[in-house]
């Protein structure tokens, strides 16, 4: 959308079918749009780990943006506000802050590229790979994704590209030992917890 107030009129047009709990605009004003106790439309078809409504169990969060550029600090700041209140309301653990381009890859792509996972990760607000250790094979990439929480629907493809979305914006090719020891790491230490009560 073109501009915040763009974006709220869509989320709040009944018309339209698609809505979120906030939206954050670009100066970091927060917009209180759905109560978190009540479902939001901001997902639509995806899944993460055992969590195939994505929907009926998240707290949407959309940040106002062109779709290319960086996002605004004061924005990102108001997100690293609003974040620790929402995790600790529904003991959402970090592992389960996700962007759209996660539980729906190759639909969808945001937050994007430029979007800063490892501000979020170094704040404890969600994840990011510290490699170490062995390089797994080539052939531990799909099960080992699924052990993170992306889903087993999407091909080898569409999984890389939503994996690197987030994780290594930068890189091309074909799937690579760089990319096998972060996949590695993240299932390691974060593998998806089915007793989570909200994604």
């Amino acid at each position: 959308m073109r501009s915040a107030d763009a974006a709220c009129a869509a989320l709040c047009d009944p018309a339209r079918q698609v809505s979120a709990h906030y939206l954050i605009c670009e100066d970091g004003t927060v917009w209180s749009l759905v109560p978190e106790a009540a479902r939001a439309w901001h997902a639509g078809a995806g899944a993460w780990g055992d969590v195939t409504d994505v929907n009926s169990r998240s707290i949407g969060i959309e940040l106002a943006h062109p779709g290319a550029g960086p996002f605004a600090a004061a924005q990102m700041d108001a997100l690293c506000h609003l974040l620790p209140g929402i995790m600790a309301r529904w003991a959402i653990p970090p592992a389960r802050v996700i962007g759209h381009s996660d539980m729906a890859p190759g639909r969808k792509i945001d937050p994007g590229p430029s979007f800063d996972w490892r501000r979020l990760a170094w704040l404890g607000l969600s994840v990011w790979p510290q490699p170490a250790g062995v390089t797994p094979p080539a052939t531990a990439f799909r099960p080992l994704l699924t052990r993170i929480g992306y889903t087993a629907d999407a091909d080898d493809a569409t999984l890389l590209a939503a994996f690197r979305l987030r994780f290594r914006p930068r890189a091309t090719g074909p799937l690579s030992p760089a990319d096998m020891v972060l996949i590695a790491d993240l299932a390691a230490r974060f593998p998806v917890d089915a007793s989570a009560p909200r994604a």
